[in-house]
C-alpha cells in the first residue's frame, strides 16, 4: 500500500468510527486512541477529568510509543476493520 492509499483508508476509517453511534468496547477505544495519536502525531498529554483515565490513556500512549506513524495507522485500520467485521 502506497502511503497515500494508507492515508485514504486511515482516513476512512477514522471517518467509520466517528459516524458509528453505538458505544465501543473500552479496549478497543484505548487501542485507537493510543494508534490515532500515534498516526497524527498529536504528542498533547491526556486531559480527562478523571484521574483513572488518564492513567489508562497515559498507558495506552506507552505501549505504542515506538510504533511509527504508518504502522499506527495500519494498526487502527486493522482494529476498526475486525471491530466492524466481528461486532454482534
Amino acid at each position: 500500500m502506497t502511503s497515500e492509499e494508507l492515508d485514504i483508508a486511515f482516513k476512512k476509517a477514522v471517518k467509520n468510527i466517528n459516524a458509528h453511534s453505538e458505544p465501543f468496547p473500552a479496549d478497543l477505544l484505548l487501542r485507537l486512541y493510543s494508534y490515532y495519536k500515534v498516526a497524527t502525531k498529536d504528542e498533547e498529554i491526556p486531559s480527562s477529568r478523571t484521574p483513572l483515565i488518564n492513567a489508562f490513556k497515559t498507558n495506552a500512549l506507552f505501549q505504542t510509543q515506538n510504533l511509527s506513524e504508518e504502522e499506527a495507522k495500519e494498526l487502527y485500520i486493522e482494529c476498526a476493520n475486525q471491530y466492524f467485521l466481528y461486532r454482534k
